[in-house]
């Protein structure tokens, strides 16, 4: 590859087998079959919402290679994984991809350089200081959005800074971004799955076509690439808690407890009951458990019975 010099071993292993690639096609193409193959490979292994659409994919893109060509690019990509995981915080593909002269200079791409993004990061994160580990506390996540990801160093630059505060990035934070440059998205997704960052990476464009609704969903088109860190067991209880509040919310149901009127004292002579009087319209009941038997409790809702429901809790041993 002429002009560049590699910063380090793998990234010469990475050139080496990517020149051998590129005898008979473009390197634009090998690039944008590499990151394609692998982002499929990937996404493919844990999400089966499209999965046929994108095993289809996959076998056009590996059709006109030959099978010593396959193994190449399989090569490729264990030497990113190589690299990642000898050095996890840095823009291995950004890097190549910006020093290989890849970047679509027409539509004026231009990748930030990782020390930078690791700068812009720290001071983001830091800045919000203890609010971090309290919004965590809280809802139990935090999330981080990139709206023109590239590579996706600034957020694994995010990654780092909470790394550095001792935070779990793989369980406490969920990494959102986007791009309307489908090779570089699939960059992004490449390597933030690597580093088992929760999230996923949206393929398009962040002003037509922004992200909406709960981060901890996503829109679950194809377009829509989630990492194997977002179907981890933690994740999918946050979107379970998130759905249980949603039905709440939709029905108007409360879980304050029921607050009965005083008791009256009686009076000397009874007066004549004309009719009974109309009950208060009950919150909660509670059945408190004994100990290893499931506790009910009823949930009413103040627009009618017809939206009543149970939640089961085991305080089983």
């Amino acid at each position: 590859m002429k002009g560049m010099t590699p910063r380090n071993e793998k990234e010469r292993e990475f050139i080496k087998t990517f020149d051998s690639l590129c005898y008979t096609r473009s390197r634009w193409q090998i690039w944008t079959d590499f990151v394609h193959m692998s982002a499929l490979s990937i996404v493919n292994a844990v999400d089966k919402t499209h999965f046929e659409e994108r095993e289809e994919r996959f076998k056009r893109i590996v059709k006109p290679y030959k099978e010593k060509e396959m193994q190449g690019f399989a090569q490729l990509l264990k030497t990113t994984v190589l690299a990642l995981d000898e050095n996890p915080f840095q823009d291995f593909l950004g890097e190549i991809y910006m020093r290989c002269d890849l970047g679509n200079e027409s539509n004026g791409q231009f990748f930030t350089p990782y020390h930078i993004c690791e700068f812009m990061a720290k001071c983001i994160i830091d800045g919000h200081g203890s609010n971090t580990k309290a919004d965590i506390e809280k809802n139990g996540y935090i999330s981080i959005c990139d709206p023109c990801i590239g590579g996706g160093a600034m957020l694994i630059g995010a990654a780092q800074a909470l790394h550095a505060m001792e935070i779990n990035y793989q369980q406490d934070a969920v990494f959102i971004g986007q791009d309307i440059d489908a090779n570089v998205a699939m960059m992004a997704y490449i390597q933030l799955s690597l580093l088992g960052c929760p999230g996923y990476i949206k393929v398009g464009n962040s002003l037509t076509e922004p992200m909406t609704g709960n981060v901890l969903f996503g829109d679950g088109k194809e377009t829509t690439y989630y990492t194997p860190m977002f179907f981890s067991e933690k994740m999918e209880f946050l979107r379970h808690m998130a759905l249980v509040r949603k039905v709440f919310e939709s029905v108007g149901a409360t879980t304050e407890p029921r607050k009965d009127p005083p008791l009256e004292q009686p009076e000397t002579q009874a007066p004549e009951v004309q009719g009974a009087p109309e009950a208060p319209a009950a919150a909660v009941e509670e059945k408190k458990p004994t100990r290893g038997e499931p506790a009910v409790i009823e949930v009413s809702t103040r627009k009618g019975k017809q939206a009543a429901g149970q939640l089961m809790f085991d305080f089983g041993e």
